[in-house]
């Protein structure tokens, strides 16, 4: 699955960088970004006031990835000169990590006037910003122990490392027919399959992470989370409907949708709070 999952690169009509924004979501997570910066910052760690170790995990690509890291940037510059203190303008050294085959080319084709923006609207001059890759899974070590000094993911949590187990019977049968992934329709036992595998990943995340983080270092995370029962349909349950169109239409096979599980899953707001506290 690490393999092959990746968002559409390229800059054509079907490219996740013609089709996809959060700015608003950006908008409402800024002040929170601002706070663990703030208290990043006044936990003076070890080299902060040279560089500023970051790694935006699940980055994608396109400009929503740029977006990210210049809101990250404009925080860290922001809150030094608030607090006046030697950390105005630090090096910040930025990691962007997605899976392997994500289109990282195309963040790298936007770096050059990029780095023209920072300087003419932050006044950093080039090179006091580096941006790097680091393909690969979330899910697994990506840095040295007690590294890194701020670890941002917004949006990805939701993507599991894999389909989870459990979803075909012991004849064979899908567990979840005519559904391609754990929505409010799905029996009991594909639910509890699905939780059961984001509890396995996201304590997994956390574990690795939390590791990688210095002491005093901090992690904001923005994730998707279930609303009320009473909400209408979202994105994927539009795609399902639309799927199940065309196995009705005759225009594809019913085995080849009841072979079908997205390996994706969004918590509750209670499940995400208790297990981040144990």
């Amino acid at each position: 699955l690490q393999e092959v999952l990746h968002m559409n690169g390229g800059e054509g009509d079907t490219s996740y960088a013609k089709n996809s924004s959060y700015n608003l979501v950006l908008t409402k997570v800024k002040p929170v970004l601002e706070q663990c910066i703030r208290e990043l910052l006044r936990a003076n760690l070890p080299n902060i006031n040279k560089c500023i170790k970051v790694a935006d995990l699940g980055c994608a690509s396109g400009p929503n990835t740029l977006l990210t890291v210049r809101d990250i940037v404009q925080s860290i510059d922001k809150v030094g000169q608030e607090e006046k203190n030697e950390l105005e303008h630090p090096t910040i050294q930025i990691f962007l990590n997605d899976l392997f085959q994500n289109d990282f080319n195309s963040v790298f084709k936007l770096l050059p006037s990029f780095y023209r923006k920072l300087e003419k609207e932050n006044g950093r001059k080039i090179g006091s910003c580096l941006i790097w890759a680091m393909p690969g899974s979330f899910y697994s070590r990506l840095f040295p122990e007690e590294s890194m000094h701020f670890l941002h993911s917004c949006y990805c949590l939701q993507w599991l490392s894999q389909v989870p187990s459990g979803l075909v019977t012991e004849l064979g049968i899908s567990a979840n027919k005519g559904i391609i992934y754990s929505s409010k329709a799905s029996p009991p036992p594909v639910q509890k399959a699905y939780l059961d595998q984001f509890t396995k990943d996201f304590t997994t995340f956390l574990r690795i992470h939390s590791e990688e983080l210095l002491s005093r270092g901090r992690m904001l995370l923005t994730c998707i989370c279930k609303g009320d029962e009473s909400d209408g349909l979202n994105t994927i349950d539009l795609l399902e409907r639309a799927i199940n169109d065309l196995v009705v239409e005759g225009l594809l096979e019913e085995e080849k949708l009841d072979s079908f599980n997205l390996p994706l899953y969004t918590p509750s707001l209670e499940v995400v709070k208790c297990m981040v506290e144990e």
